[in-house]
């Protein structure tokens, strides 16, 4: 896996994101479409898998938590900015969503899961705020923000 291909799988993701709002009705599309165990759930989950292997994903590490922002949110990405991070049994810091965040839940040990979600799709639409959390075993989430657009908070 290369970074250009990663990006090539998200750009791909990104241009059926366009233009639609993030609330439950695109959860429900996302998991249907793109679920636990589809294919592109399994190619993009091999993607991250690899990209950390690799060292060009989660390449930062605080608080017990690897991360880093793989894109920047850019035309060929529909605006959407991807970070990636690996978490395991951990509560991450605090942030808000000023335009929304799309999340892939990759359980990689355990049955883990994010903010009590298993396997698959989480939207938050905008103006939502958490600590993201994942319990019950390690996983890696994708986060795709709306034109990179995140609060940290204290």
């Amino acid at each position: 896996m290369t970074q250009p291909v990663f990006h090539q799988l998200v750009a791909d993701l990104t241009a059926q994101l366009a233009g639609r709002p993030l609330d439950d009705a695109l959860e429900r599309w996302l998991n249907a479409t793109h679920g636990a165990g589809s294919a592109p759930f399994e190619r993009l989950k091999q993607a991250c898998i690899d990209g950390v292997a690799e060292g060009w994903l989660c390449e930062r590490e605080g608080g017990g938590i690897r991360y880093g922002r793989v894109f920047k949110a850019e035309d060929a990405l529909h605006r959407f900015s991807v970070d990636v991070v690996d978490m395991r049994d951990i509560a991450g810091p605090h942030h808000a969503h000023p335009g929304g965040e799309i999340d892939l839940i990759m359980p990689i040990e355990g049955d883990a899961t994010f903010d009590g979600r298993p396997a698959g799709w989480c939207v938050y639409p905008p103006g939502t705020a958490h600590h993201p959390t994942v319990a019950g075993g390690r996983a890696l989430v994708l986060y795709l923000l709306p034109e990179g657009q995140i609060r940290f908070t204290r």
